[in-house]
């Protein structure tokens, strides 16, 4: 069985290169979008520990969390 890529590879070379390009435009599209998302996800769980950090961080909160 052939991998993603490789029909992918096939695909694209069945088409003319100007829906080529196209085809290319929207990969980076759909790779950009993804790290955009990443970058967010990763900035929102800072934000996240920074203000929860000090409540979540305490001897307190990791012994009742041992239990689970």
């Amino acid at each position: 069985m052939k991998s993603i890529v490789q029909q992918v590879q096939d695909e694209l070379a069945a088409v003319p290169e100007p829906l080529q390009r196209e085809v290319l435009d929207f990969a980076r599209f759909v790779r950009e979008r993804a790290e955009r998302a990443a970058r967010e996800q990763a900035e929102l769980l800072a934000a996240a520990e920074s203000a929860w950090g000090p409540d979540w961080s305490n001897a307190d909160e990791d012994d009742a969390w041992a239990t689970l």
